[in-house]
């Protein structure tokens, strides 16, 4: 059929009617898209596939609409069909009723999309502001030397660990609340972000045997100053005025509570709590500069300033053997050498867990309820001594002492994932993340650990503020890779990887990411290379390889190797994705019992 107006023909044969018609389904499709896949932690590129197909369906439909015809014999080419017979006004007007009830359809979908709460991440649960909260910042260092910036940051780090014991008082932890260092926040945005109504701020000048600090409370909301102190003794003296500000600061916070001044009874009260705060101390000044050296030292987490942590250590403690908080200190670090240094291999890890050994025994029998000390013994029975219920007893005692430590709740978040319950280790893990929002540690377990769930989309939530906080810290870019691999996605897997500072993080997945992709040549190359630079100190990780790889017999000899040389990794098996293949062995219980793994043996 011609016709002598190609406009008017288009609208004859419902050409017009189709384009809007198709334009509402496809708006109908996207936003229901939008929704499913999401849920179904569907990678982005499905969604810009479903764009593509939509956009290149269109110019089909309306050739399709202007060519054929539907009819009550099925479709028909249009010019087959005669004028008289032609339906197609009718089957209009049922095109536009169509169109009409999926407009409706997807308006509803846009309203639901747009004012349905997201799942992105599981929300932190930060602890709630209260009045008797408070945040120590990094006092400034105005000594003319300013490589004695750690005596300033060791002097406000004591006095925030002095309060974090007393009972009732909530302290912002170190790391989020040093953070602020340097920077020109506001009390406000200080207060805010760090979830606490007070601040303690001030700044260190020292020259020769004289110490200058300045003190001072504010409150945070208002940025009013509270009170402030100025102190000028002599070094010998620093120690006495630690104890006076932190007395000091919880009187202020108690007589806020109590609507005026603490009485004698409640002063004696905060003297007493503030003393047993302050246990494991010296009274020997050089000792004590050593101290804070290393705590300046260790807090930077990489192998050069681990090595700066223990000297200065050493040193603190050959001066004052006594000096219970610097064997903590130096057992921590030895412990920090196992659990992460490779350099030294197998002599070098025997070496520094004999000596985390030595320096723990050493600083329990000086103070046997230190928190730091009972931390140290509960990382060697966990990590090394696979002694779980020792590990569980420590850590009940080290967090009636310090609750608010977010070590310890990292610590014990890794016990229970040592016993696969992964669900409470996640929340403790959230835990540790509330009390210290930037503390890259808490985040990286946090980040791992939600992967080894198959909790993806929140595991890829979680590693670019790992990255951000510390991108140097080992499994900050092989932890994604791990997310990555478990879901398949392997080429995104091994890149992710690479940029690791953990050359045996980085092989073991880039091995197992190539095996995947049968690329294995590649897979093999790696695998040679983690297991000839790594074998002393990474058997876990050569384990997992040939695990995944289908390979039991190697895997489970790699494994044992693994328990002989108290590989800290075999502590997570149980729930390690990449050891799935093993688990119908017989040979699984079996090992599980040898380390004390098994079901009956964690009741």
């Amino acid at each position: 059929m011609k016709s002598p107006n190609f406009f008017a023909e288009l609208k004859r044969r419902n050409v017009y009617k189709v384009a809007v018609a198709y334009a509402v389904v496809s708006w109908l499709l996207i936003q229901a898209a939008s929704i499913l896949l999401p849920t179904f932690d569907a990678p982005p590129w499905v969604m810009k596939v479903l764009v593509v197909l939509i956009a290149l369906g269109f110019p089909a439909a309306l050739i399709f609409s202007w060519a054929f015809e539907i009819t009550p014999e099925g479709i028909k080419l249009e010019s087959e069909i005669a004028a008289s017979e032609s339906i197609t006004r009718k089957t209009g007007r049922k095109i536009v009723g169509i169109t009409v009830v999926l407009a409706v359809i997807a308006a509803g979908l846009l309203a639901f999309n747009l004012f349905r709460t997201k799942p992105t991440t599981s929300p932190i649960t930060a602890v709630p502001i209260t009045n008797k909260s408070v945040a120590v910042l990094a006092f400034a260092n105005l000594s003319d030397d300013k490589g004695s910036e750690y005596f300033s940051d060791g002097i406000s780090e004591e006095l925030l660990t002095v309060l974090q014991k007393i009972p009732g008082l909530h302290v912002a932890a170190r790391t989020s609340a040093f953070s602020f260092k340097g920077k020109n926040a506001t009390a406000q945005e200080i207060g805010q972000k760090l979830g606490v109504a007070h601040l303690v701020e001030g700044s260190v000048r020292k020259a020769g045997d004289v110490v200058r600090i300045a003190a001072r409370l504010t409150q945070a909301n208002t940025g009013e100053e509270q009170w402030s102190e100025n102190y000028n003794r002599n070094l010998k003296d620093v120690f006495a005025v630690q104890t006076e500000l932190a007395q000091t600061i919880v009187e202020q916070l108690k007589g806020q509570l109590a609507g005026g001044a603490a009485n004698p009874e409640a002063k004696a009260a905060i003297q007493a709590q503030v003393q047993a705060a302050e246990k494991g101390g010296t009274k020997n000044v050089e000792a004590h500069e050593h101290y804070l050296q290393g705590r300046f030292y260790s807090d930077r987490h990489s192998e050069k300033s681990a090595g700066e942590a223990l000297a200065a250590y050493q040193h603190a403690v050959e001066l004052d053997p006594a000096f219970a908080l610097a064997w903590a200190g130096l057992a921590l670090t030895h412990v920090w050498y196992c659990e992460f240094s490779t350099e030294a291999g197998r002599t070098g890890f025997d070496t520094h867990l004999a000596a985390a050994r030595e320096a723990t025994a050493r600083a329990l029998s000086l103070e046997p309820n230190l928190p730091e000390a009972l931390l140290a013994r509960s990382e060697i029975e966990l990590n090394f001594d696979f002694d779980w219920k020792g590990a569980e007893e420590t850590l009940r005692e080290a967090l009636s002492l310090a609750p608010a430590d977010p070590a310890l709740r990292i610590a014990a978040g890794n016990l229970e994932t040592a016993r696969g319950d992964m669900t409470r280790a996640i929340d403790l893990y959230r835990q540790a993340v509330a009390l210290d929002p930037l503390n890259q540690r808490a985040r990286s377990y946090l980040a791992f650990n939600l992967a080894v769930a198959g909790r993806f989309s929140e595991a890829r939530a979680e590693f670019p503020r790992v990255v951000e906080l510390n991108p140097a810290a080992p499994w900050a870019h092989a932890g994604l890779g791990l997310a990555f691999l478990i879901e398949g996605k392997f080429e995104e897997a091994a890149l992710a990887a690479q940029d690791d500072a953990g050359e045996w993080a980085r092989l073991l997945i880039v091995a197992c990411a190539r095996w995947g992709q049968k690329r294995i040549p590649e897979s093999d190359a790696a695998l040679a290379q983690l297991t000839e630079t790594f074998a002393d100190t990474a058997a876990y990780q050569v384990a997992e390889v040939h695990a995944y790889r289908g390979d039991k017999d190697q895997a489970f000899e790699w494994l044992e190797r693994a328990r002989r040389q108290r590989d800290g990794g075999l502590a997570g098996m149980r729930r390690d994705p990449l050891l799935a293949n093993l688990k119908t062995d017989p040979r699984w219980n079996a090992f599980l019992q040898t380390i004390g793994l098994a079901d009956d043996q964690l009741k």
